[in-house]
């Protein structure tokens, strides 16, 4: 199985949808991905997510499924503290040499790491990785430790389309990365492409591979700016 995590694309926050450089980012990635198909398509509550998936559910014929879980407005929740002058701001999105310069968030309790106070981080972790284990369970692939057990051996093109935050953390749990380490090692732009392959070892058991994190090969491929974030141009 070839598992799809993709951001969506640049966003208007209220109201919640996509801005003109969104839409054709949108309308790129649609483009990308009806290259070799899906099979399935996956998507957050979010409205962004949600005109984000369109093209591409358009162009292959698809209707997307809905997943509450991946919502950001729970993630944000969770994992979001108040600055000294009351402005919300993502708890592990600040410098990363200042999050790891703490070694509480390094370790095993890394929530319980000053720069986690206030926050409901072990609560949102956990439950980004219990709900994780049940959308892989349901896809054939039930986790067992750090790695999964095939119960459905699966050659589908699957797609979810969600955010940085989630996106960020979802992966950290799928990849077996240590969160604080994940989320000061690597980041995921608008639109951004993230290709997992679980393999279907003779044996029943896989770990999913990164073959790509965060491409935007499509945006190239349409001309439009590489501007990572909005920030930096590459």
């Amino acid at each position: 199985m070839l598992l799809y995590v993709i951001r969506h694309g640049d966003p208007i926050y209220d109201p919640d949808t996509l801005t003109p450089k969104g839409k054709l980012q949108a309308t790129a990635m649609g483009k990308r991905l009806a290259i070799h198909g899906l099979d399935r398509v996956f998507v957050s509550p979010n409205g962004r997510a949600r005109e984000t998936c369109q093209p591409a559910c358009d162009l292959l014929g698809l209707t997307p499924t809905v997943e509450a879980w991946t919502s950001e407005d729970l993630t944000w929740r969770d994992f979001s503290r108040v600055d000294e002058k009351g402005r919300r701001y993502w708890s592990f999105m600040i410098p990363g040499h200042l999050l790891r310069s703490d070694p509480a968030a390094l370790s095993d309790k890394w929530y319980e790491s000053r720069f986690f106070d206030e926050t409901n981080a072990k609560a949102g972790y956990e439950r980004v990785q219990r709900e994780a284990d049940a959308f892989l369970a349901r896809l054939g692939y039930e986790r067992h430790g750090d790695v999964y057990r095939i119960t459905s051996p699966s050659e589908e093109r699957v797609a979810l389309f969600c955010h940085q935050g989630f996106g960020l953390t979802f992966l950290s749990h799928l990849l077996g990365i240590h969160p604080v380490r994940f989320w000061t090692s690597f980041d995921i732009t608008h639109s951004g492409l993230t290709i997992l392959r679980f393999a279907n070892h003779p044996d029943g058991m896989t770990v999913p591979t990164c073959l790509t994190l965060s491409d935007m090969s499509h945006i190239a491929r349409e001309g439009l700016p590489l501007v990572y974030n909005n920030r930096l141009p590459l």
